[in-house]
């Protein structure tokens, strides 16, 4: 937005100061003008004694003196104002040449200004502290858009190879073909409305409203019993009303993605997933806990990492994008909440999903 040109804070400040002084002066000067006018006759005492100064004469002497002084107040103000205002904006410099950088692109830089805290150290810690969130966002937005890139290539390369076969087999089997096209399209749908997923936690752009976590606990158990059953997973429901203030389509594609991931990751025959709901002074707790192989405890917090895939619990049949965590880390930080990935102590996983409590 254009402004019109106007003097610098600095000469503005100068200006106070000299301002200031002059005024203090002034009144310095009136002060002492008025105190010995109280002493001095309007004439000239001729009888015996000393001679007495008039008021004319006083102002003879008085007048040049004072307007003397007040050059020099007047020159002392103008340069001891602009040396001093030029120290103590000189922090407020470097925070602009800093904020320009950071406006042509550049976010490895920090201010670190030294010196005790005050308005200008915070507000360069502030500001250092802004540039390091922004720094750390950019860069997980160019590997989410790298890795994003390269998940949504692999499917659509691979249709491009089956339509290309096809084409230079007119006779081939059609059926073949038909359906593992349809397989494949069906995972670029569902990576695509996963990464809608994430873009609308991320932005959180949701109504927010109560909503009770065991009751969608009960319903994404309800929607997975078919897969549990077909994989030999028992399922188990259990805990309190948890009252917690959200999105109920994000809080129920959360819980979903846990019970999911729990069932798919888990083992090969005779597994169990145990959903439970809790209420704490201040928060309000859904776990959801599942049997499996042992975990590396170094590995478990990488999990919830977007397109992180936990190559050593994934069966062959199952592959998946490597979103399904990352979309419940965030969802719940969407909703101010806290995430816990933890290993079971004889395998497995065991999520904890910490959001605040609704009010009563």
């Amino acid at each position: 937005m254009g402004r019109a040109p106007g003097l610098s804070v600095r000469l503005r400040l100068t200006l106070s100061y000299a301002g200031f002084l002059m005024v203090a002066g002034t009144l310095l000067l009136a002060t002492v003008w008025v105190f010995l006018l109280r002493y001095v006759p309007d004439s000239t005492y001729l009888g015996p004694g000393p001679f007495s100064p008039t008021r004319s004469d006083l102002m003879d002497a008085f007048v040049p003196r004072a307007a003397q002084a007040m050059a020099f107040l007047l020159v002392f103000g103008l340069v001891g104002g602009w040396f001093l205002a030029g120290r103590m904006l000189a922090p407020l410099t470097r925070i602009t040449s800093a904020t320009r950088r950071a406006a042509s692109g550049s976010l490895s830089h920090r201010i670190d200004l030294e010196g005790r805290q005050d308005e200008f150290r915070e507000l360069a810690d502030s500001f250092d502290a802004m540039l390091a969130r922004l720094e750390a966002h950019v860069a997980e937005q160019q590997r989410f858009a790298a890795n994003a890139s390269h998940e949504l290539r692999t499917p659509l390369a691979v249709m491009q190879t089956l339509l290309d076969l096809a084409r230079r087999d007119p006779g081939g089997d059609t059926r073949t073909l038909l359906d593992r096209l349809y397989v494949v399209n069906g995972r670029a749908i569902d990576l695509t409305e996963a990464l809608l997923v994430l873009s609308r936690a991320d932005q959180r752009s949701f109504t927010r409203e109560r909503v009770d976590l065991s009751l969608l606990a009960e319903e994404a158990t309800e929607t997975l019993l078919p897969l549990a059953e077909q994989r030999g997973i028992v399922l188990e429901t259990s805990g309190d009303v948890a009252p917690a203030i959200g999105s109920p389509s994000l809080l129920l594609q959360l819980t979903t993605n846990l019970v999911h991931n729990a069932i798919v990751h888990n083992l090969a025959e005779g597994g169990t997933v145990r959903v439970t709901t809790s209420v704490r002074p201040e928060t309000v707790e859904l776990t959801v806990e599942n049997t499996g192989d042992v975990l590396d405890p170094r590995r478990v917090p990488t999990l919830a990492e977007r397109f992180r895939r936990g190559s050593e619990r994934i069966h062959a049949d199952h592959v998946g994008a490597g979103l399904g965590l990352a979309i419940v880390a965030s969802i719940t930080e969407a909703h101010d909440g806290a995430l816990t990935l933890a290993p079971g102590p004889a395998g497995g996983l065991c999520v904890t999903v910490r959001l605040p409590l609704a009010p009563a």
